[in-house]
């Protein structure tokens, strides 16, 4: 039997999902307002909302995370699949949770019908890019972010 299982993030899982994104806040060294953390946790259990968030649980606790979010293209007919927030908590890494966590959007994506899945990461993240690297090689696209 696997110690993964992917699952929708659901209420009960509040407490939970709040230290693991504390961790990836802490890791990407951002201070976000607890209004802003507030939002995304109404964003991600509000079933109206675009923006939700796979789990995974690993020996029955929950150990990572990705909040993803699916939107029209302009290259293709279809959607597309972003995803924005990919975390393991770092008591678990190196037990393929993070593999896990894509995989499973993968088959989502491919369930939905959506086109494409996308990510960006930090330049430094090495462990992370080790990983996605091993799905696809960078596209050499750089993003920009303006702040409004």
């Amino acid at each position: 039997m696997s110690r993964i299982s992917i699952r929708d993030l659901t209420q009960a899982d509040f407490s939970a999902w709040g230290q693991v994104w504390q961790e990836y806040l802490a890791f990407y060294e951002v201070d976000l307002a607890p209004e802003v953390t507030a939002a995304t946790w109404a964003r991600l259990i509000d079933p109206a909302s675009v923006v939700k968030a796979r789990i995974a649980d690993f020996d029955g606790r929950l150990a990572g995370f990705a909040i993803h979010m699916h939107h029209p293209s302009t290259w293709v007919m279809g959607d597309d699949c972003y995803l924005e927030d990919l975390c393991v908590s770092a008591a678990v890494r190196g037990q393929g949770i993070g593999r896990a966590l894509i995989d499973d959007l993968i088959r989502l994506s491919k369930a939905k019908g959506w086109h494409r899945l996308y990510w960006h990461t930090n330049a430094k993240n090495a462990r992370a890019r080790a990983l996605y690297d091993s799905y696809v090689e960078s596209d050499g696209h750089i993003r920009y972010r303006l702040a409004l």
